[in-house]
């Protein structure tokens, strides 16, 4: 689960199935001390699966995870000064050496955590060049970038376009959902 939408699908399902959770929280659900049974993981996965989630048992697999809901939050805050040194947000977060979670992350997912991480900030430029909300520089502060040209040069990297022609295009098959980045980086 990558966003409130999520939650709320989640939260859906499981009142469906009559299961209760504590609380459901980004790429988490708790049951408090509940126990489930193996068919009722085994429902709440026939469920959710359709719907484009996973249920994830497997310690590294949620470490993962964890490290992508930290992220996404990362770049959604509006507080950039948590943006500065992600390995270290990272280290200090999950309690592990970075070079360890770096190389897991690389070994499942395909990509390294910078990568994700700029994936994502490259995302959330997109909104407000397609929706006019902010100029390129506003944009550059906003998500911590050094420069305009450093961010620019990101963008093209990732988009294959620069910022001022992906905003002339307005094409919204270019945007990707959160769902998508976490899933198809």
């Amino acid at each position: 689960m990558v966003c409130d939408r999520c939650k709320l699908v989640i939260s859906n399902v499981l009142n469906e199935l009559g299961i209760s959770p504590v609380l459901i929280m980004l790429g988490e659900v708790d049951f408090g001390d509940f126990e489930l049974t193996e068919s009722q993981l085994d429902l709440i996965s026939g469920k959710i699966e359709p719907l484009g989630f996973e249920l994830i048992e497997d310690k590294k697999h949620r470490i993962i995870d964890s490290i992508k809901v930290f992220i996404i939050e990362m770049v959604q805050s509006k507080d950039v000064s948590n943006r500065n040194n992600i390995s270290d947000n990272i280290k200090e977060k999950f309690h592990y050496d970075y070079n360890y979670l770096s190389n897991l992350f690389s070994s499942v997912e395909g990509i390294t955590i910078e990568q994700f991480y700029i994936h994502q900030k490259i995302e959330k430029v997109k909104k407000p060049l397609v929706y006019d909300e902010l100029n390129l520089t506003a944009i550059s502060d906003l998500l911590g970038y050094s420069s305009v040209a450093h961010l620019s040069n990101q963008f093209k990297k990732i988009t294959g376009l620069t910022p001022a022609h992906f905003k002339k295009l307005r094409d919204s098959k270019q945007r990707k959902s959160l769902d998508q980045i976490a899933k198809n980086v």
